[in-house]
């Protein structure tokens, strides 16, 4: 059931999508983190859970706090209270390239790859951390295995290709380390709503090969349709949480975000 979310949530019916059964356990608990820039916090006792094996989609107006939950988690700031864990392990205090050898890994909301680099090159980089290179090789054809249209772009350079490729090559690189968890932050900026569907599309794969997936997401109604639970965050705080079909087809919830409740189909 949708509910207010005080305290960490536990995993329950994920309801949507409806045909991937959930593990018991949360991959990452967020429990009364509070943070912010120069003195002012921004999240306000956040806490949620993120189901292992799920797509968890974060939902919120500008200002709600969404990125700068990716930023606690990754690292790349630290909270003045409350504690984040990837399976049990604590992640404040743990410097971005510790979480990252965790198998945490962030595609960020601006596109990172380097342009003047192949296709290839950059999917290489991703595997940086490994030292074994037969490894890195047999990573990088499981990539291009999950990721075919990649493959075919492997000797382009990387800013030749449209914003939406771009995305893409980014999720392949990002499972270079075979990722306990992937932060996914607002990946459908800028594009097309076909492009759009491609690269949502390719989340829920990565998803179906193994990785549990969070995702902030500007267009909320096509994040919550992806999800099997939805967290609604408004003003640093937590709002509501359930599974992504509850938050979707929540009237208030529609109402303030999605203009409209969504219909059940």
């Amino acid at each position: 059931m949708i509910a207010p979310a005080s305290q960490p949530s536990q995993p329950e019916d994920q309801g949507q999508p409806e045909d991937q059964g959930q593990a018991d356990e949360p991959a990452l608990v967020i429990d009364g983190v509070v943070a912010g820039y120069g003195g002012g916090d921004v999240l306000r006792d956040v806490s949620f859970a993120v189901p292992e094996g799920s797509i968890t989609c974060v939902v919120g107006p500008n200002g709600a706090g969404k990125s700068t939950v990716m930023r606690v988690i990754s690292g790349l700031l630290r909270p003045r209270l409350g504690s984040v864990t990837l399976r049990g392990e604590k992640l404040v205090g743990k410097s971005p390239r510790q979480i990252l050898k965790m198998g945490v890994v962030q595609v960020p909301q601006n596109h990172s790859l380097f342009k003047d680099m192949t296709v290839a090159e950059n999917i290489d980089l991703g595997g940086y951390l490994i030292s074994d290179r037969a490894t890195v090789t047999s990573r990088i054809d499981a990539v291009y295995d999950l990721f075919p249209q990649v493959k075919g772009w492997a000797g382009m350079k990387a800013g030749s290709l449209s914003g939406g490729q771009q995305r893409l090559v980014e999720f392949a690189r990002a499972l270079m380390l075979d990722p306990v968890l992937v932060l996914l932050d607002e990946p459908s900026m800028g594009l097309s709503p076909m492009v759009l569907r491609s690269v949502f599309a390719a989340a829920k794969q990565m998803n179906t090969n193994g990785a549990t997936v969070l995702l902030v997401e500007q267009n909320a109604r096509a994040g919550l349709k992806l999800a099997h639970r939805g967290v609604v965050m408004e003003n640093g705080t937590v709002r509501l949480t359930g599974s992504g079909r509850e938050v979707l087809e929540h009237p208030e919830i529609g109402e303030l975000y999605l203009g409209g409740a969504a219909k059940r189909q």
